[in-house]
């Protein structure tokens, strides 16, 4: 049963939207209601960058050989990433922009280099 719901990408995907909807939540607290609208946002582009996130690393396993392989990938999704988290945020006028975006840009850049160095070694190993 455990087993089962850490695979399942809707269990990633409603972490994803707490753990960081609640953050941008606790950044904007300062704002009143006004830190919700960040907050609810941040946790949907949380749940759906998860999976995005992960499938174009896959996509790019394979495409890359060296240390472009370790370095692309991540930096691509990196990239994206923070264009999404600035766009979206700036629109939507949240009070605490670059505090927002610093953790779920951070974490979610950590996890590309980490399963894309898998995906790379797993790859070279075969």
């Amino acid at each position: 049963m455990i087993q089962r719901l850490m695979k399942s990408s809707l269990v990633h995907m409603a972490f994803g939207f707490l753990l960081m909807g609640g953050w941008a939540l606790f950044a904007n607290r300062h704002h009143g209601l006004a830190a919700w609208p960040p907050a609810i946002a941040q946790g949907v582009i949380s749940a759906l960058l998860t999976g995005v996130i992960k499938r174009v690393l896959e996509w790019f396993a394979g495409r890359f050989a060296g240390p472009p392989a370790f370095l692309a990938p991540p930096l691509a999704t990196a990239l994206g990433v923070l264009a999404t988290l600035v766009a979206v945020h700036s629109l939507i006028g949240t009070p605490e922009l670059v505090t927002t975006i610093a953790f779920p840009w951070s974490l979610s850049t950590l996890y590309a280099i980490v399963y894309n160095a898998a995906l790379v070694r797993s790859r070279n190993a075969a």
